[in-house]
């Protein structure tokens, strides 16, 4: 079996207009969502044997601040193709891994996160997680998958199980969606 995490960048700072998408940091509701979210990732029972992520300034620093709030020093490959991937992608990037690690940490952006999900796991009602992934997944959401596979090279649509999913705001209600005025 092979565990696969997912999570989303921390939110984004939008005030710059002149900034390359590339290089968009994050603003204070992401500085806190993600400590907030790294802490929680590092709680979890699991070791990540890889962390894959985009290069991106603002998925960089949510692994940075996430992993100073969990006080670990972790090893990240950096993979610019996760940078506005496709689903597709993300799964050719995961087939192709090498060594295959029981666990990988995926680091990166929607959509391609979130329709990685919705094409890993069955869209057949079994998973109530999943249908709340389809209201949204945050910044700064974390999903965690389960596959029976042997391989990552084995990995095929509609193959995993979403085990576990928690939304910034699910540690702190300050984290949810802002009103709309």
């Amino acid at each position: 079996m092979k565990t696969l995490g997912i999570w989303r960048h921390a939110k984004s700072d939008w005030n710059d207009r002149s900034a390359r998408d590339f290089d968009r940091p994050l603003n204070a509701r992401g500085l806190k969502g993600a400590a907030i979210m790294g802490k929680h990732i590092a709680g979890q029972p699991i070791y990540w044997e890889r962390i894959v992520a985009s290069p991106a300034v603002r998925v960089a620093q949510t692994i940075e601040l996430g992993s100073q709030a969990a006080r670990i020093n972790p090893q990240v490959r950096w993979d610019r193709r996760i940078y506005l991937a496709s689903s597709a992608t993300l799964i050719d990037l995961l087939r192709e891994q090498d060594g295959d690690p029981t666990t990988i940490l995926m680091v990166g952006h929607n959509p391609g996160l979130e329709d990685l999900i919705f094409d890993l796991v069955p869209d057949d009602g079994s998973s109530p997680l999943r249908d709340i992934v389809e209201e949204k997944f945050p910044t700064a959401a974390f999903a965690k998958l389960e596959i029976d596979i042997a391989s990552w090279a084995d990995l095929e649509e509609a193959s995993a199980r979403l085990v576990l999913l928690t939304r910034p705001r699910d540690l702190d209600a300050e984290l949810g969606p802002e009103p709309v005025s």
